[in-house]
């Protein structure tokens, strides 16, 4: 096994032990008053940066999403689809649009994605499109609620980006037992947070 997904694989299975604890579960209330705070574009759009980070759904789904589209038709293209569906999802929430369930709906996406990697799941390329958007909607949704400022949304697209670069980089550096194992993880976390 090669040293760097080694490490990847260890960090993930850190997170995931972490995530398990309920209050790793929850959104950081501090995060987010920070955020609330931010008053110039750049601080706005730092703190949009930091979000996908402040909570292991966030953190999970994106990564898992990335993992996931690796061994899809046409998985380049989902990441795409993903940060596109949750802009929109993001603009929702900073309209004031609220999907009903939202909560549940994060965590089942977390459970949902995790075992479509540890089941090493392929759907055809427009079902894996239409899945990844509606996950993103809701992912996005949470953001516009939680950061209204529209200029954090641009530094929560980056993030989202860069963890869905680093799980398409582990889904291709990994052998398919160990993407399998950590789909194994990311869907117990998954049930967890939809028990919590």
């Amino acid at each position: 096994m090669k040293p760097a997904v080694r490490t990847a694989l260890l960090a993930l299975v850190a997170a995931t032990g972490a995530a398990a604890s309920a209050s790793a579960l929850a959104h950081p209330s501090a995060a987010h008053a920070i955020a609330a705070t931010a008053t110039g574009l750049g601080e706005q759009a730092l703190a949009g940066f930091a979000h996908p980070f402040t909570g292991f759904d966030h953190l999970l789904a994106m990564t898992a999403a990335g993992i996931w589209s690796v061994r899809q038709p046409q998985g380049a293209h989902l990441p795409k689809v993903f940060l596109a569906a949750m802009l929109l999802g993001a603009l929702g929430g900073v309209a004031g649009v609220t999907v009903p369930g939202l909560e549940t709906g994060i965590a089942a996406t977390v459970a949902l994605i995790g075992a479509l990697i540890a089941m090493a799941a392929r759907l055809p390329a427009m079902a894996g499109a239409v899945m990844v958007a509606a996950f993103a909607v809701l992912h996005g949704n949470a953001h516009g609620h939680e950061l209204p400022q529209v200029a954090s949304a641009a530094g929560f697209l980056a993030a989202s980006a860069l963890l869905m670069a680093a799980g398409r980089w582990f889904g291709r550096a990994a052998e398919g037992g160990m993407v399998r194992a950590a789909g194994a993880g990311i869907a117990a976390t998954g049930m967890l947070m939809l028990a919590a």
